[in-house]
């Protein structure tokens, strides 16, 4: 029987996580060993979207590199040994913590041949990375091999570009229109392909130029090829031992409970948002720092600061909200999500947001909301699942009262476009016989007719974006699970929920769930992967009108007002 391309895909997967788990338990590997090269063969079978031409074998693909460079330290590519490591002290040494601009993950440039990378983030930001590395790998081979010519020696572009990168170290100028056209010709790209690939990598101060990165990748491969010292993956003890064991989420967690207790809040009602650290506070303290009567002028407002014309309006908010509730919880445990925690009883009159008037009772029964900033795949299930855990001290153990769980998120849609909402009924686990069927009380036609379209349906909770591509996408998108989009949260923050709630019995079985996503991306879309580029404006209008939403719901029954009511 003839295996479908879905199928061969599904396989791919399966093979990919189950190498990356027996090389973390391992300790470490080669990319280009035995089992490297079992993971780039399973990454050329599955042909991901996000990855472009990683089956060609002389183009080497740019939005893919970008993409993953975007999410690697700066320098990454001029080292040899990669080490995977826990949170070991390396915050308090005078080792510079170097941050990718699209992944919250501290690294450490230890000498000129070691980067080690923090993972405090759980499985899944482990096997984002190594799925990174792997297609870096690959890519770093074809510009070894576009280097050299059929005799082995280095051709005249790889001099020049060498030459290059020297002048670039200097702080010395060089001629561009030149550099381009020796940088094609590595690339196996065309001139204005590389010319705009240039100008992309500059953009960020937070990459090397894309003269020095494949420089840097070709090198080191010929230097592997020629034998001069191999590249190598490793994991820290620390890491292995520790990962699972929800080290991190109970620190964070623990450290959220001790400050509701600190500010007698632990025992009021409490509303989680899982969302940005911008909709929800904007939504609030612009009405009543700024004076915004109407959500039209709130979501003006939100673009204005999005495309930073007006930084002292932000100042401004943040300013007056810290005087009336809000308090901000910079995360120190290492999972990198902050929170924000808003006392609405501080709140400076009977409103929370235009159109949306504060619960009329005791200040005792007012609700505190508790923002915390997006989680990373499967570490939702360890945040959410310690979140919801009573708080134990000495003076007792204080169940929470979550009234309320709202979780609003990015993924990627199977059918629209960026900005497009999805309302999921259920959500899928990829590879798995997990699926969470829940109540979602999200009002599909309170977010309808906003110049948006709405889908509703089940979503499937992916292992990984970068491992996704079109036929297994089409097959979850046609077949009986007519599923509407992908993200890697939804499944996790479930099970936590659904364990607190019906098996720990540690919060209110009754509490009200809301799930709403906005597409980032269409990746059954050619040029709308999430290599193609941010979501930017277009993410505003969803961002906000999700957090009005939720915000209308968690202070009234029913959606009493509609967002026209609101305006006018």
């Amino acid at each position: 029987m003839t295996r479908s391309r879905a199928q061969e895909s599904r396989a791919a997967i399966e093979k990919m996580y189950i190498t990356m788990r027996h090389l973390f338990i391992r300790g470490s590997y080669k990319p280009l060993g035995v089992s490297g090269e079992s993971l780039i063969q399973a990454l050329h079978v599955l042909q991901p979207e996000i990855y472009g031409l990683i089956n060609d074998p002389e183009r080497v693909e740019i939005n893919g590199l970008l993409y993953v460079l975007d999410r690697l330290p700066r320098g990454i590519e001029e080292c040899r040994y990669i080490k995977l490591i826990s949170r070991e002290g390396y915050e308090n040494s005078s080792f510079e913590a170097i941050i990718p601009s699209k992944r919250r993950r501290n690294c450490y440039r230890v000498d000129d041949l070691q980067m080690y990378v923090e993972m405090t983030r759980g499985r899944s930001d482990i096997y984002d990375i190594l799925t990174h590395l792997t297609f870096l790998y690959n890519e770093a081979e074809k510009i070894r091999q576009n280097a050299l010519d059929h005799k082995g020696r280095e051709t005249p572009d790889w001099f020049k570009l060498r030459e290059l990168v020297e002048k670039e170290e200097r702080e010395e100028e060089c001629d561009l229109e030149a550099a381009y056209s020796y940088l094609s010709n590595i690339l196996s790209r065309t001139y204005e392909e590389t010319r705009e690939a240039y100008q992309r990598f500059s953009n960020d101060p937070t990459r090397n130029s894309l003269f020095r990165i494949v420089y840097y990748l070709g090198k080191l491969s010929i230097e592997e090829a020629k034998g001069e010292g191999d590249r190598e993956v490793k994991f820290s003890n620390t890491l292995r031992e520790r990962i699972g064991h929800h080290v991190y989420g109970e620190l964070w967690a623990n450290n959220i409970k001790s400050i509701l207790t600190e500010k007698n809040l632990i025992s009021r009602p409490i509303h989680v948002i899982s969302a940005n650290l911008h909709s929800i506070v904007n939504t609030i303290y612009g009405y009543h720092a700024l004076g915004k009567s109407d959500y039209a002028a709130i979501e003006q407002l939100a673009t204005e600061i999005s495309q930073n014309k007006k930084p002292q309006l932000a100042k401004k908010i943040r300013d007056f909200a810290l005087k009336n509730g809000l308090t901000e919880v910079v995360d120190q445990s290492g999972t990198n999500i902050s929170v924000q925690i808003i006392d609405t009883a501080q709140l400076p009159n009977e409103h929370i947001a235009p159109g949306i008037p504060r619960l009329d009772t005791d200040v005792e029964q007012l609700p505190v909301l508790l923002v915390m900033d997006y989680a990373f795949g499967e570490q939702a299930y360890e945040c959410m699942d310690e979140l919801l855990k009573p708080y134990d001290e000495k003076q007792g153990s204080y169940p929470l009262r979550i009234e309320s769980i709202s979780i609003m998120g990015k993924a990627g849609i199977l059918e629209g476009s960026k900005g497009d909402i999805m309302i999921p009924t259920a959500h899928v686990f990829e590879g798995t016989a997990d699926n969470y069927p829940l109540e979602n009380e999200v009002d599909v036609q309170a977010l309808s007719g906003h110049g948006l379209k709405v889908f509703e349906g089940p979503m499937i909770t992916v292992l990984g974006t970068s491992l996704q591509n079109k036929e297994v996408l089409r097959y979850f998108f046609r077949s009986s699970w007519q599923a509407i989009g992908l993200e890697m949260e939804g499944a996790h923050y479930q099970k936590a929920i659904q364990a607190a709630a019906k098996i720990r019995n540690s919060i209110n079985p009754e509490v009200k769930l809301r799930y709403a996503y906005y597409a980032s991306d269409n990746p059954l879309e050619t040029g709308s992967t999430l290599a193609s580029g941010s979501l930017g404006l277009e993410g505003v209008k969803p961002t906000y009108l999700i957090s009005y939403h939720f915000l209308q719901q968690i202070f009234t029954e029913k959606a009493v007002k509609t967002l026209e009511e609101v305006n006018s």
